[in-house]
């Protein structure tokens, strides 16, 4: 049984969700504030986090900063009522696997909540892919790039994965996101896009100064070897 933590100041949402999600087979622990939050993911780290944008003791986002620095591959899941096109931006900049709007259809947070986890079952320990001077071990969702190590969040590993195992092909959006997020985009969905290029932040270009990760337009993006 998969424990979520779902972090939000709206405890009659909590409840509700946790109903719903309790129904569907997870075991729920909730926090109200991000004091509350800190506390349980010191206890215990969650299979995966609900995250609030807005909590009365700071912001979200910034709860999000730096549960990333403490738990790099654990999978997030962010909500917000403003619905804000820079709240979302910003979300998955700081490294949130997905983002739904509040109010949301428990029915979709729950299939967002399994496609995430389903993507967050480690390979095999042994499991690495490896393209001239970059190697992703895919247990740990780490690359190494020369002696650089470099974390990974979850939806970057999956992307990294996806153009590593045909490089120098396209592959396209829509099914680089199913493999990645678990999912279809949707209209004017630019979450994948935010991925990539938080990846290719990390990931730099190659030595000779050529780009690692470059799009064609119509076509999707490729890793260039």
């Amino acid at each position: 049984m998969s424990e979520l933590l779902l972090i939000d100041d709206d405890v009659e949402l909590c409840e509700l969700l946790s109903t719903w999600l309790t129904q569907e087979g997870f075991s729920i622990r909730a926090a109200h504030d991000g004091a509350q939050a800190r506390a349980a993911l010191g206890s215990r780290a969650p299979d995966a986090v609900v995250l609030d944008v807005m909590l009365p003791d700071g912001s979200g986002l910034e709860l999000l900063k730096s549960l990333r620095s403490d738990h790099p591959d654990l999978p997030v899941l962010m909500l917000s009522a403003r619905g804000e096109p820079l709240d979302r931006i910003l979300g998955l900049e700081l490294g949130a696997d997905d983002y739904l709007a509040k109010p949301c259809d428990p029915r979709e947070l729950t299939a967002r909540l399994r496609a995430v986890l389903r993507r967050s079952h480690p390979a095999q320990p042994s499991a690495q892919l490896e393209l001239g001077d970059l190697a992703l071990n895919l247990s740990r969702g780490v690359v190494t790039i020369g002696t650089e190590e470099i974390s990974l969040t979850l939806s970057e590993s999956r992307i990294l994965e996806a153009l590593l195992r045909q490089p120098g092909e396209p592959l396209d959006k829509q099914a680089l996101a199913q493999l990645a997020l678990g999912r279809k985009l949707t209209l004017y969905d630019r979450s994948l896009d935010m991925h990539v290029s938080n990846l290719r932040k990390k990931l730099g270009g190659h030595p000779d100064g050529r780009p690692r990760i470059l799009a064609l337009r119509g076509r999707g993006y490729f890793y260039a070897p």
